[in-house]
């Protein structure tokens, strides 16, 4: 069983603040890890956003490994809840859409997550070869959808759709000086996929 099935399978039930407590520490890092980098921020300070002593956060996650994984899983599920949440949008084409504005918020945020997760799991390991096929799994479902309605070009394949959401990542990521600059190259790409610029979120 893999790190990513390990951390699926349920424990004993928390009690209630036990559980009101690790949601906050997720919120916590999730916020810092975001804005100052997953190496740059100690876990004192989030515990400390976290209005918890880090005794409790220990208790929640021995180590920091353990708080980056779930952290990482724990936007990968919520990425994944979305995708089955537009799998019935109305419109497979805008679902489509607003699926790629997701997938591209989760990779600038995380990018920093990502690569303490590679630095120590190794970029092959089972944790985040789950995830990924989770997130790939999504983009084809979508995009197949899309296709079927005659809304998505049918040449298009979902490791495209990866691989053009990366290198918009990578592009954004160097060019600071227009903010708007990731909306406008998002709305290309996404005009590009669908059908006569077909609808978009």
């Amino acid at each position: 069983m893999g790190a990513a099935e390990q951390a699926a399978v349920p424990g004993p039930p928390k009690r209630a603040d036990a559980r009101r407590n690790y949601e906050r520490l997720l919120a916590a890092a999730t916020a810092a890890f975001a804005e100052h980098g997953a190496d740059d921020v100690s876990l004192e300070e989030i515990a400390r956003r976290a209005g918890v002593g880090i005794g409790t956060l220990y208790r929640h996650f021995p180590a920091r490994q353990a708080l980056l994984e779930a952290v990482y899983q724990d936007q990968v599920d919520g990425l994944d809840a979305l995708g089955a949440k537009l799998l019935t949008a109305e419109s497979p084409g805008a679902a489509l859409g607003e699926w790629l504005r997701a997938f591209l918020a989760f990779g600038r945020t995380k990018r920093s997550l990502s690569s303490a997760l590679v630095s120590t799991l190794g970029k092959d390991a089972a944790f985040l070869s789950a995830c990924s096929m989770i997130l790939r799994n999504r983009t084809d479902e979508l995009l197949r959808r899309a296709q079927d309605a005659g809304e998505a070009r049918p040449d298009v394949q979902s490791g495209d759709i990866l691989r053009l959401t990366h290198g918009l990542i990578m592009a954004t990521d160097a060019a600071h000086a227009d903010p708007a600059q990731t909306d406008r190259l998002l709305s290309l790409v996404i005009g590009g996929l669908l059908v006569d610029g077909g609808p978009q979120a």
